[in-house]
């Protein structure tokens, strides 16, 4: 059960924070009460646009800028992070990158950009904070995946790749430091209805999803704040699908 205010005294990190299930993100974990570094690579404005958002709520939130591929520029913010707020408890890697091409027409360089934003990010973010949440007692990671991760998809061979990674990341971060009261847990978002959706003629998939709609960034936001809270502590290496039935296990 999600209560008011049950992650009083917490303090978030969410990559990809701008815009979309990020913000909507940072807005419901500041619901909770949690302190929220507002992560984006560029984004400056749209990033102190949602910090401001919560900080009109009553919360405390900061944009961090950093490009997460970076360990220097990763590891300097998390030392912001903790010079501002004294402690990191809940990690949620979101950012990512869509780009859509015919597997033979990719070039090397092209592969490799989902798996540097999403693994390599989430390597360096991992090794930042577990230390800090070591520290703490415990923590909570979410990674967002995707269906695509499971399912595959043609022209996104690459993301396809790089989201499967991340579920095998998250398995082995929540059997290496579940012992220090860290869980790590992935969901893995259906179709939603987002600024890269928007314009976007409906596809056939759509009939096959049972709720007959796509979700929305706060249907994703409250599953991740659930993770986070203590309602999850039980749940550890586990990947949920939040897609509207679309997918079923």
């Amino acid at each position: 059960m999600t209560t008011a205010n049950e992650l009083a005294g917490k303090v978030a990190l969410i990559t990809g924070a701008a815009k979309n299930i990020g913000r909507a993100t940072a807005l419901e974990l500041a619901a909770g009460g949690a302190a929220v570094a507002v992560n984006t690579r560029s984004s400056r404005e749209d990033a102190e646009k949602v910090a401001q958002e919560i900080r009109a709520a009553g919360g405390q939130a900061e944009a961090c800028i950093a490009d997460i591929a970076s360990a220097a520029q990763v590891k300097s913010m998390i030392d912001g992070i903790i010079e501002r707020f004294g402690r990191i408890d809940m990690l949620v890697l979101n950012a990512s990158v869509r780009t859509e091409k015919p597997f033979l027409e990719l070039t090397y360089e092209e592969w490799r950009v989902p798996l540097t934003i999403t693994l390599d990010g989430a390597f360096h973010l991992a090794q930042a904070c577990l230390p800090h949440m070591i520290k703490a007692g415990g923590g909570s990671i979410v990674t967002l995946g995707g269906m695509m991760s499971l399912a595959g998809a043609k022209k996104r061979i690459h993301g396809s790749v790089a989201k499967h990674g991340l579920i095998g990341m998250t398995r082995g971060l929540a059997r290496e430091f579940g012992e220090h009261g860290i869980r790590a847990n992935c969901i893995a978002p259906g179709q939603m209805n987002t600024a890269r959706a928007a314009g976007r003629t409906v596809r056939p998939s759509e009939d096959l999803i049972p709720l007959g709609r796509r979700g929305e960034p706060e249907e994703i936001a409250t599953a991740v704040r659930f993770l986070c809270g203590p309602g999850a502590s039980f749940l550890n290496g586990q990947t949920i699908q939040v897609n509207g039935g679309q997918m079923m296990f």
